[in-house]
């Protein structure tokens, strides 16, 4: 008797039908309710919520990472990354040259400096040399499930969490991966690829000579980055390099500033997280306004203004050594 009703169990839930968008977890209905809208079938969406393995084994080690004094130390951690990159100049200048075509493509439709995304590259994944170690779901389903919700950034990770969650789903859906095969190796942030895409902005990524681009492949990460700060960032006019000849300095000085104050940042006044105030660096400068201007759009890419700067750097130092 009991092998009958397990093997009727069975049978029901192989020849399962899913309509609706039920789970036990309201976030997962959110979840579900923008994927139907996306038109993604509620039968892949179903076998996608309710597989253990995609949604029961969670990223311990990446919402440890994820702690507000984890990422401090990471932002801290950052100006001596720009300084060791400095370093990686002549990579940087044999990758520009290897990939001479994809670039002069890019900066022509896009209008994106070569050096900048060979800059954005490079810190991102040292032009691919990284080994990414997380997968990009898991890292956002702990987001979602392991929130409590406690304080404004706790509500920003659930966003994101469950914005790219709808993002992931939605990708192997369109690719026609089973779930068991839409794996996307990650950061511990659940960014993926050489560009390291938020799964958000999977919308950017455009393939070069191809129509499924593969974030994984050199050429797709350059024309998507490109595209992302193109699209995203209203990046559409090169960089006049001669206007930023003393970018060394300026990064000196914005070093020294940094220190002095906590709530420092390159250019707003205002942290858009919190609504609080900062103390603004090139703000109220004529002479920067240039500069200004391109770290807003480098800020699009990476919030954190070591990085903006650091990218601006490596960039010049870059177009120099050409």
């Amino acid at each position: 008797m009991y092998k009958l009703i397990l093997i009727l169990f069975l049978n029901s839930a192989l020849f399962a039908t899913y309509t609706n968008c039920k789970f036990q977890n309201t976030n997962y209905e959110d979840i579900c309710n923008s994927l139907v809208k996306r038109g993604v079938s509620y039968e892949y969406i179903n076998k996608f919520l309710l597989s253990p393995e995609k949604t029961k084994n969670y990223d311990e080690l990446s919402w440890k990472y994820l702690h507000p004094d984890k990422i401090l130390t990471y932002i801290k951690n950052e100006k001596k990354a720009n300084k060791t990159l400095l370093s990686h100049i002549p990579k940087i200048l044999k990758h520009l040259k290897k990939y001479e075509q994809v670039y002069d493509y890019t900066e022509k439709k896009f209008g994106v400096n070569r050096e900048i995304v060979a800059a954005i590259l490079m810190k991102e994944t040292a032009l691919g040399k990284i080994k990414l170690n997380h997968d990009a779901f898991k890292v956002c389903n702990t987001m979602v499930v392991k929130n409590r919700l406690k304080t404004p950034r706790d509500k920003w990770l659930m966003k994101m969490g469950k914005s790219s969650m709808v993002s992931i789903i939605q990708y192997c859906y369109k690719k026609g991966l089973s779930v068991d095969r839409c794996n996307l190796p990650s950061s511990y942030a659940g960014a993926v690829g050489i560009p390291q895409f938020m799964p958000n902005s999977f919308v950017y990524a455009q393939g070069y000579k191809t129509k499924m681009p593969d974030l994984n492949k050199m050429e797709d990460a350059i024309v998507s980055a490109s595209n992302f700060l193109n699209k995203k960032a209203s990046f559409d006019k090169l960089i006049e390099w001669d206007k930023l000849s003393n970018i060394a300095q300026i990064e000196s000085q914005w070093y020294n500033y940094e220190l002095k104050y906590d709530n420092s940042s390159l250019v707003y006044e205002i942290n858009k997280r919190d609504n609080t105030k900062n103390e603004c660096f090139l703000c109220n400068k004529e002479e920067h306004i240039y500069l200004k201007k391109y770290v807003k759009k480098i800020l699009v890419y990476n919030n954190s203004s070591n990085y903006a700067i650091g990218v601006i750097r490596l960039a010049y130092e870059s177009y120099v050594g050409l």
